[in-house]
């Protein structure tokens, strides 16, 4: 039997990654780029006129954001790769976020996806009226666990 290297071993994991196992790195991966906060954040920060903004510029940037989200989201994109913290010190200490080369990649995809939903926004309230109009409203919840029983006797 041949033996393979860590380098080896890890181009073969990238080529078996599977998004739709829950397990999969990849799919925990979507979870976070998924978020709303996650999404508006990555796009003010492309958008923004400098190269970087302040916390107390995004705080302001995202309407309806809490102080602690803001903080856990920062965080989490930081340990991704996603944006770069620089603490300068003064009084009182400066921080600035910043995408790093692999957040600019994913910034183009999330702001198209905002900016989707801005554009689209009017057509999806539309479907919804109408949705909700014809009495889907109200018997949604039994069909959608009328299919999720014949799901699971399925299986």
């Amino acid at each position: 039997m041949a033996t393979t290297t860590a380098a080896q071993r890890r181009a073969q994991a990238r080529i078996e990654y599977d998004a739709f196992i829950r397990s999969c790195p990849t799919n925990q991966l979507l979870d976070r780029i998924s978020d709303k906060w996650v999404s508006l954040v990555v796009s003010a920060l492309a958008q923004a006129d400098a190269a970087s903004m302040r916390y107390s510029d995004l705080g302001r940037k995202l309407a309806g954001i809490s102080p602690k989200m803001l903080t856990q989201t920062l965080r989490s994109l930081e340990r991704d790769g996603i944006l770069v913290r620089t603490v300068t010190p003064s009084v009182p200490v400066r921080v600035d976020y910043e995408l790093t080369p692999l957040g600019t990649s994913l910034a183009g995809l999330l702001s198209a996806v905002k900016d989707w939903a801005e554009l689209h926004i009017e057509e999806v309230n539309e479907a919804r009226e109408r949705y909700d109009d014809d009495g889907h409203a109200s018997s949604a919840g039994s069909a959608d666990s009328a299919d999720a029983g014949r799901s699971s006797s399925a299986s």
